[in-house]
């Protein structure tokens, strides 16, 4: 059984949320997985991304996220998620009941920020299907994964790659369920541990985002 494929944004700024991200992956997995950092620098080097730096892009991996499935060359499921997530259970569960039938899947949030400002000062943008891009299972069969090539990622507006809309059929969307992408902050406090606890706004690796719930799950996977 090959491994389940899982890339994971990188940011300089955050390359401790990208160690405990992938600690906590394969700590909790139960089958073989393949957790691999999708480096801006080392993507630009090796000519599959050629886009200008912008500025505006919250994380490095703003826009990189979208090359995971040619990355992953894989005729099944492969994932991409944010490193500012921390997994408490088996990933591999997410392969669970997925429709074969769909493009990607993924948790299909339904919210309004509740903060403007997030991480270090960056700005929050506000987008229709917000956060859906921040953890996608890819579908390598399906023909939208299989046209979202390098040069689609490198030239499509950032609207059109982050809102999803290079799934032609909105029906062609699957969901996962919330657990799977947490957002901290932004949801009621679940009565059970999410299964991927993203800190969006901040996580406890910045200095003033150290009280945030669950963040002394992550310390304490930062030190396991």
């Amino acid at each position: 059984m090959p491994p389940f494929k899982i890339f994971v944004g990188y940011d300089s700024r955050e390359d401790i949320a990208w160690q405990v991200c992938r600690h906590s992956l394969l700590r909790h997995a139960k089958n073989p997985i393949a957790v691999h950092p999708l480096k801006q620098t080392t993507l630009r080097e090796i000519g599959l991304y050629s886009r200008p730096l912008d500025a505006r892009a919250s994380t490095e991996f703003s826009l990189t996220r979208f090359l995971t499935p040619f990355l992953a060359q894989e005729a099944g499921w492969s994932m991409f998620v944010d490193c500012d997530v921390l997994y408490t259970g088996d990933v591999n569960e997410i392969l669970a009941g997925l429709d074969p039938s769909k493009a990607i899947h993924v948790v299909q949030h339904d919210y309004s920020p509740a903060n403007m400002i997030k991480m270090d000062g960056k700005a929050q943008h506000i987008y229709p299907r917000k956060n859906w891009s921040s953890m996608i299972l890819f579908n390598g069969a399906h023909p939208d994964v299989q046209a979202l090539t390098p040069e689609v990622v490198n030239t499509a507006e950032p609207a059109f790659l982050h809102r999803l809309n290079w799934v032609k059929n909105e029906a062609d969307i699957g969901a996962v369920d919330l657990t799977w992408n947490f957002l901290e902050g932004e949801y009621p406090m679940p009565e059970t541990t999410p299964r991927a606890i993203h800190f969006t706004n901040g996580g406890p690796w910045f200095d003033n985002w150290m009280g945030v719930a669950f963040g002394d799950l992550w310390l304490r996977e930062k030190e396991i």
